[in-house]
């Protein structure tokens, strides 16, 4: 920074660096798509090396608005192609690991719930608009007058979309338990009764109106309707596992702010699973297994976390 609080150009790079978490953050969550949230944070550098940073006072928040607005733009174009996915859709899986990012335990709840598979999935149903809102303001914790400034909206109707989109999201998401250290337990238990075919132990953990949500985008064997009902879903899985891969083996990560397994066949990546955990057990099953969302967890990129995505500016 200048004297004067303007950037200087020799540290445009360390600046946009400083805050490209944050960014990553914001158009992943809008987004739901790793490769789309990489792309726009790459176009908001191209616009931020080269454009005049003269009269910048707070890059962080500038930066903000233009990967914001960037990720509606893309949001818009996504929705105006009309474009059709086979089966039902979950967000692209990103590894998180909230670490020394997140001290206070409420925070990484926060952390957790903002970028989860549910909440994402429900946040698919808002407008470009709403999904910035609630975004910027839920997630990352900016007041209305700054998210008004950024989208170039008055005050108040940035507290319409605000209200309307958290009323859209607490009614249709589902409940559940923020405790990792029980869905990990969960996972687990539910692992080696699926592996073991043992039914009964698999009963024992599922709520009876569990749901399994499998993606696959039509680009690999997975249900294309949901499966819902705990004799269902446990006999789905316990026929899956007794399909097998070849060279089958399971690593542990940390998906969307939860625990996960990773399977893989041969070395590459199969399936992510992940579960939803309600009064002790499970209540959501989601399997991950189009192959176009797994490419970025392939061996050398799933060892080592992610940064994670930033919290309140």
């Amino acid at each position: 920074m200048g004297w004067d609080g303007a950037v200087t150009t020799d540290t445009e790079t360390d600046v946009f660096e400083e805050h490209r978490p944050v960014l990553l953050g914001v158009a992943y969550r809008m987004l739901g798509r790793v490769a789309d949230a990489e792309d726009v944070v790459q176009e908001a550098w191209l616009r931020w090396s080269g454009g005049d940073r003269s009269d910048v006072r707070d890059p962080r928040g500038y930066l903000v608005r233009v990967t914001t607005r960037l990720a509606i733009d893309r949001l818009r174009q996504i929705k105006s192609r009309g474009e059709t996915y086979v089966g039902p859709w979950l967000p692209e899986p990103y590894v998180t690991d909230f670490g020394d990012r997140a001290p206070d335990t409420a925070e990484q709840a926060v952390l957790a719930d903002s970028v989860s598979l549910a909440v994402l999935v429900v946040m698919e149903s808002l407008s470009p608009l709403e999904r910035a809102v609630f975004v910027l303001r839920e997630a990352f914790g900016y007041p209305y007058a700054d998210i008004a400034a950024m989208l170039d909206r008055g005050e108040a109707a940035v507290r319409q979309l605000a209200g309307r989109a958290r009323k859209h999201v607490e009614e249709r998401r589902p409940r559940y338990e923020v405790d990792p250290a029980q869905r990990r337990d969960l996972t687990e238990r539910f692992l080696a009764a699926a592996g073991g075919g043992d039914l009964e132990a698999l009963l024992e953990m599922l709520a009876p109106d569990v749901r399994l949500v499998g993606d696959s985008g039509g680009k690999a064997r997975a249900p294309l309707r949901e499966v819902a009902g705990a004799d269902k879903v446990g006999r789905f899985i316990i026929g899956a596992a007794r399909k097998g891969l070849p060279d089958f083996s399971v690593r542990h990560l940390e998906v969307n702010g939860g625990p996960a397994l990773l399977v893989l066949s041969g070395g590459k990546p199969d399936t992510i699973f992940q579960v939803d955990v309600v009064d002790g057990r499970i209540q959501t099953v989601y399997l991950i297994r189009n192959p176009d969302k797994l490419q970025a967890l392939d061996a050398p990129a799933a060892e080592e976390p992610r940064t994670p995505p930033a919290s309140a500016p």
